[in-house]
Order: C-alpha cells, then structure tokens, then sequence
C-alpha cells in the first residue's frame, strides 16, 4: 500500500446533500479499477494546513492492521482527520476519479467540512490501491441492493455496471425526494427509493425490505450503510427468507454514535486480540 496526494479539479453539486469532487491524481495505485463498490481511505488536511500529513511509508506491512497502527502512532498535532469513502468512476486516461460526498448541516466530521467547501487546487491524500466488497456469483438469479444515503454512490457504481438485462432490486433510503438520483443502466433494475421523513435512520428501508415482494430465485444481496441498518437487513434475509449468507456482501459504513476512529481503534484491539474484525450474529 502507498500514500498518494490527490488534489481537486472539479466539484459538482449532485443534490442539496450531496457533491462531486473529481480529484487528479497522477499514481497509478490510485487509479485501479478495484470493482464497482471500490473504497479508499481519504486524509484530509488539519484546519489551516494547506495539505495532509499523511503516515510514513509503508515499508513492512507486518499485518492487516499495521498501516492503522502507523497512522494512530502520529502525534497529535499532526494526525490528518481520516474516513473511507467509494470511488464512484475512475478515468486513468486522464488521471481522475470522482469521489460523491454527503454534506451534513448538523454534526458534520471533518469530510463532510471539507467537501462543502472544497475548491480546485485543494489538497488531500489517498491510501492505495483501492479495495472491493462485491462478488456476485455465478449463478445467482438476480440482484438486491440496500443501503442509506452513504451507499448510494456505491449502488451507482454497480448498476451502472449491470449486464444487459441484468435484473436487480434497489431499496436506498434518503431524507427525502430531493436526494435522490438516476443512473443510467443496461441492466432490468428497480429503484425504490425509501424516503425517511423524520423516522430514526434506517427504520423505513429495514421496513421496506422486510415487507417487500421480493422476486423468486436465489439472489445476491450487498447491503451497506448505517451498521444497524445493515444488521436487521441481513438478519431478514438470512433468518426469514431462508437466503443463503454466503450470498450476501455486507458492510457497516458507519455506526450512530461512533466516529470512524472509534471503529478502527476497536478493530486493532480486535486484531491483537486474535478476534474476528466481523462478527456474524446470525
């Protein structure tokens, strides 16, 4: 793995909630294509800092977790904010790749800061190559993918990516009609979009999910978004439609009340523990 600076070319405005940085990038590490729902981690510079510091270089990983170890080594002073977020479309031609940022008006962290205002020339530091979840296989009938607004870059990526006629179910919850998105696809696809209004954040996806017609066949399922969004997902398809869990690609972007330093953290003490990082509660 390698640190690779990045600095912003571009930003579009997608919804009120969210925007497009396009970031130029000249390291080819940084421009692998990983698969659809393909994830980095972002350092971002401390306030009146122009760019990151980011960690040493690598030189022995020495473990899965020893580049973390490296980064919360940093003193204090120094340390960039880190948070993990998808590629959503890489252009290696042009040494580019887009990455979409929720904005939060209300206890927004140092991404969501930094997004809102980000402007050409702006600096921030990447950690290569890229990493991928998704691994539909072979014989799976078709697609269902759930998640919040987090995972729709995401669920982009991957119906963007659908073979012709490919069909696939979406349930992507969001504040409202306002949020949502159109991807353009070759695939048979679905979208419903769950919109929260003012219920607690994930309950009206987790609800929809639960109560829906689902198609018949076995599918291939990948859910991502709010941790327990994603648990009571799961725990549906695997203990109430009998759906196999191998069949499923889940991951917590986030959990309420924890920053991602909180989870990293736990995660080394879960590695020097010798514990799983994940724990299947089915």
């Amino acid at each position: 793995m390698v640190y690779a600076p990045a600095t912003v070319r571009r930003a579009v405005q997608l919804t009120s909630r969210m925007v497009r940085i396009t970031l130029g990038c000249q390291d080819p590490a940084a421009l692998i294509d990983a698969g659809p729902d393909q994830y980095t981690k972002l350092f971002f510079p401390l306030p009146g800092r122009p760019h990151p510091v980011v960690p040493p270089p690598l030189e022995d990983l020495g473990g899965v977790m020893s580049w973390y170890q490296q980064y919360l080594a940093m003193p204090d002073a120094i340390r960039p904010p880190m948070r993990t977020y998808t590629i959503r479309a890489q252009r290696p031609e042009l040494g580019e790749l887009d990455i979409d940022f929720a904005l939060h008006a209300e206890h927004a962290g140092p991404a969501s800061d930094w997004a809102s205002t980000a402007a050409p020339g702006d600096e921030i530091g990447l950690l290569c190559p890229p990493h991928a979840l998704y691994t539909p296989p072979a014989d799976h009938a078709w697609q269902l993918l759930v998640g919040d607004e987090t995972a729709v870059p995401a669920i982009g990526a991957i119906i963007e990516r659908l073979d012709v006629g490919a069909p696939a179910r979406a349930f992507i919850e969001v504040d409202g009609p306002a949020d949502e998105q159109r991807f353009h696809t070759r695939g048979d696809v679905r979208i419903e979009w769950v919109h929260r209004g003012d219920r607690p954040h994930g309950d009206a996806v987790v609800e929809a999910v639960c109560t829906a017609e689902l198609p018949a066949g076995a599918p291939y399922a990948w859910i991502s978004g709010e941790a327990e969004l994603v648990k009571l997902t799961r725990r549906n398809l695997v203990r109430d439609r009998g759906i196999d869990k191998r069949a499923i690609t889940f991951t917590g972007y986030w959990r309420r009340g924890r920053t991602e330093e909180d989870n990293g953290r736990e995660k080394v003490r879960r590695a020097a523990a010798g514990e799983p990082l994940v724990v299947d509660e089915d």
